[in-house]
């Protein structure tokens, strides 16, 4: 399903063709996937990136779309094996590396705060690490974003998305619950539309954090007990 297609059927079920509804069908499609992307871990959410630990300086940036670590790992500039940082939080690595001049190749990192750039804290966040770096290090970042939405026809003009073309349901009666709201409408079938989107968000987590992140060999087929 792409968004052109998204919109007319949100129009369609609610039979709302009004203008000021209409402008406001990408807000009520962009805050169906925040909820969507939130409750289920679709691996489609995850990126990486490589970047550059500078030697001595323990803080490092994280990308402008970043949500959420999901891993960190550093090997030498001139090549070498991974080394996976361990995730602590910021009270940890001032009690284990109280000194920042204490040097050595880092083994945990945690997210401390906002960047300060020219006098003013940015919407962006650092990793602090630990200990500081000793040399410079090639990092290699996986993380959890936000996709570009299916209704950001500036960023995204093909109007598609990972989710609108393979659990385009979830999105639809979310977008609807969205839409619904918006417009105050009769309880009853508000209530018809929510349930009909917990039943889709149930099976899109059986794919996002259920199949997709199951291993046949080691844990064995999936089973559906029969009655």
């Amino acid at each position: 399903m792409n968004y052109t297609q998204l919109k007319q059927l949100i129009q369609d079920y609610t039979q709302n063709y009004e203008s000021t509804f209409v402008a406001d069908i990408p807000t009520f499609v962009e805050q169906a996937e925040q909820r969507i992307y939130n409750s289920v871990q679709f691996p489609s959410l995850r990126k990486n990136v490589t970047g550059a630990i500078t030697q001595y300086n323990q803080y490092l940036a994280t990308p402008n779309d970043f949500l959420a670590p999901y891993s960190l790992a550093i090997y030498p500039v001139s090549g070498g094996p991974y080394l996976y940082l361990l995730n602590k939080d910021v009270n940890y690595m001032r009690q284990a590396y109280p000194d920042p001049a204490s040097y050595g190749q880092p083994k945990y990192y945690a997210l401390f705060g906002p960047t300060v750039t020219g006098g003013s804290i940015t919407n962006e966040l650092t990793f602090i690490l630990g200990p500081t770096p000793d040399t410079a290090y090639t990092a290699e970042l996986h993380y959890y974003y936000y996709p570009v939405s299916i209704a950001d026809t500036t960023n995204n003009p093909s109007g598609t998305s990972w989710l609108g073309d393979n659990f385009d349901t979830v999105l639809l009666y979310g977008s609807l619950v969205e839409a619904y709201t918006f417009m105050k409408g009769d309880q009853d079938l508000m209530t018809i539309y929510n349930q009909k989107y917990v039943e889709a968000l149930a099976l899109a987590k059986r794919l996002g954090d259920g199949m997709e992140r199951r291993d046949a060999y080691r844990s064995g087929q999936f089973r559906q007990a029969v009655t």
